[in-house]
C-alpha cells in the first residue's frame, strides 16, 4: 500500500503564493507519475497538473499554465505545486495523486484546502 500525505494549504488573499507538498511512503513500487487535482464545492474533481518520474516532463491545465509549477523530489517520492498569482476560482480542496509503473495503480491523498479570498 502506499500513503500520501498532504502539506501547505491555507487562507491567502488574491495575487498570493502557496506551496502545497506531497510526499509519498509505503511499499517499494516505482513512480510513473505523480499529479495534482482540485475539487471546488459542487464541481467535479479536475486535473491540474502531472510530471512524469523519470523525464520529469509536466503537463498542466489551461487555467493554470505560467501561474503553476509542478516538481519533484525523486530521492524523497515528493511532489510539490508552487502557486503563484493566486484566484479566487482556485479555491479548492487540492488531492495529489500516484500513479504505479507497470501497474498503473492510483493513489490519492486525503485533501487540503486552498482557500483564495478576494
Amino acid at each position: 500500500q502506499v500513503q500520501l500525505v498532504e502539506s501547505g494549504g491555507g487562507l491567502v488573499q488574491t495575487g498570493g503564493s502557496l506551496r502545497l507538498s506531497c510526499a509519498a511512503s509505503g511499499r517499494t513500487f516505482s513512480v510513473s507519475h505523480m499529479a495534482w487535482f482540485r475539487q471546488a464545492p459542487g464541481k467535479e474533481r479536475e486535473f491540474v497538473a502531472r510530471i512524469f518520474w523519470s523525464t520529469a516532463r509536466t503537463s498542466y491545465a489551461d487555467s493554470v499554465k505560467g501561474r503553476f509549477t509542478i516538481s519533484r523530489d525523486n530521492n524523497e517520492n515528493t511532489v510539490y505545486l508552487q502557486m503563484n498569482g493566486l484566484r479566487p476560482e482556485d479555491t479548492a480542496v487540492y488531492y495529489c495523486n500516484l500513479v504505479v509503473s507497470g501497474s498503473y495503480t492510483s493513489y490519492w491523498g486525503q485533501g487540503t484546502q486552498v482557500t483564495v479570498s478576494s
